[in-house]
């Protein structure tokens, strides 16, 4: 089974121009067509395990996609019926629709136990008209399994927004490459387990999904500063900075020197907070913000931290207290934390989906972001993006932010790129929260960074 860690994520207007790319150098659309088909029954086969198949075909492409894999399955023995919306409008449904040699039902069909949506892709703009969501819906509810193509239909492919009342599939066959709404709220959580089917075109790369980072281990010669020195500045919550500090050590980091703070670990060093504390060059990465505050105090802590010339992690209060643009002007990369309410107070609500925000965001401040949720986005400044979609509930409780933000510190100063320490540090949170199943704590989570990182 294909792993999604990595794969592309491309817009509806990407993909068409891959697709017209793919036609100009010969691979001709039915051919398109025909591998979409192919791709879709050879999942339809492995899940209906002997179930009548209904496929629900709409007049684009997408039912044309419909037509062929319907086909395919009632020729290896299937129990296979089509019903559909309309006549085919474009040549090659039309003759996706003359290959399907069964009768075509209206939508007054008798349901199934299995229904395969292909009523509409990726190009839908509008809700479905009442005549058509409702006999969708009522298949739907009656179907032990809803597979729905490239994506469900009424979900906006770009925006990850259903644009009416949508029924949730519980698999998404996705087309040549992922779409915004199969990895952003609330689109993600309608298509439900996510597969891709190979197209065999080539598509634009620059947006991926998070994939297990391959970090080195320490070799022969490894020393604590070597691995690398995380400052935290303390503040005031020391409970933040200490799951912060925790995070680092337990993701990578050699060593860990909480200013002004306290709590955590016994390997963490305590000193009591002083600026030039900053000045020490094997500081790898600073990590300001966990539990800070927002004082006069915290303001001359977060300035020192921004006046230094390392690494620097933001997280936290600190959001509230920066200024966006005079990040620009650091030598030393940034990378900044936030979630939604910490970003719209930093950056506003924006135009777009959470990828088009998160990258005007990194651009806009030249650091690398990474809007955490549910759904949570990396961009860089350079227009490289990861996303991952696959964040577990539990992790709605405090600190973990606080842990996110400390595993990140960890890799960063260990001279890892910008972009990179973000995603690994993303990916280890989240297989850390794996590993503990439900109903941890922050204090558990940061634990668990031991053997998420051992794993890799």
């Amino acid at each position: 089974m294909m792993s999604l860690e990595g794969a592309p994520i491309v817009t509806a207007a990407q993909m068409r121009a891959a697709e017209d790319i793919a036609i100009a150098e010969g691979t001709s659309a039915a051919t398109l067509m025909q591998r979409a088909g192919a791709g879709v029954a050879d999942w339809v086969r492995r899940l209906a395990s002997g179930s009548e198949i209904l496929f629900l075909c709409g007049p684009g492409n997408n039912g044309g996609d419909g037509y062929v894999a319907a086909r395919i399955l009632r020729r290896e023995g299937l129990a296979v019926r089509v019903a559909a919306s309309g006549e085919p409008r474009t040549d090659i449904a039309a003759a996706a629709r003359a290959g399907w040699d069964g009768p075509v039902e209206a939508l007054d069909a008798e349901p199934a136990p299995v229904l395969v949506d292909c009523l509409f892709g990726t190009g839908l703009t509008r809700a479905l008209d009442p005549g058509l969501a409702a006999p969708f819906a009522r298949f739907a509810r009656a179907a032990r399994l809803v597979m729905a193509v490239d994506v469900p239909s009424g979900l906006e492919a770009d925006r990850a927004e259903p644009l009416g009342r949508v029924p949730d599939a519980h698999l998404t066959l996705a087309l040549g490459a992922l779409k915004p709404a199969h990895v952003l709220q609330p689109g993600a959580s309608i298509c439900g387990a996510v597969k891709l089917v190979e197209l065999g075109i080539d598509v634009p790369r620059p947006t991926r999904v998070v994939a297990r980072p391959v970090l080195r281990t320490p070799g022969p010669y490894a020393h604590k500063y070597s691995r690398g020195m995380v400052a935290i500045i303390g503040g005031a919550m020391p409970g933040a900075t200490a799951l912060a500090g925790e995070a680092a050590l337990r993701a990578g980091a050699g060593y860990v020197v909480m200013l002004g703070g306290q709590g955590g670990p016994d390997a963490i060093v305590h000193r009591a907070y002083d600026a030039a504390a900053l000045d020490d060059r094997r500081i790898g990465a600073v990590l300001v913000g966990p539990g800070l505050g927002r004082d006069a105090r915290a303001r001359e802590r977060l300035a020192a931290a921004l006046a230094s010339g390392h690494p620097l992690v933001i997280d936290g209060d600190a959001l509230h207290l920066i200024d966006p643009e005079a990040l620009r002007t650091r030598a030393a990369p940034v990378i900044l934390t936030p979630h939604a309410g910490e970003f719209a107070a930093l950056f506003g609500e924006g135009a777009g989906n959470k990828i088009d925000r998160t990258l005007a965001a990194a651009v806009r401040s030249g650091a690398v972001v990474v809007f955490k949720g549910a759904d949570t986005v990396i961009a860089a400044p350079d227009g490289r993006i990861r996303v991952a979609s696959d964040a577990r509930c539990w992790l709605s409780t405090a600190g973990t932010g606080d842990v996110l933000a400390g595993a990140i510190a960890g890799l960063l100063a260990g001279g890892l790129d910008p972009l990179f320490a973000a995603e690994a540090g993303v990916w280890l949170h989240a297989d850390a929260a794996r590993r503990l199943g439900g109903a941890f704590i922050a204090d558990d989570l940061a634990r668990a960074m031991t053997s998420a990182r051992a794993s890799i």
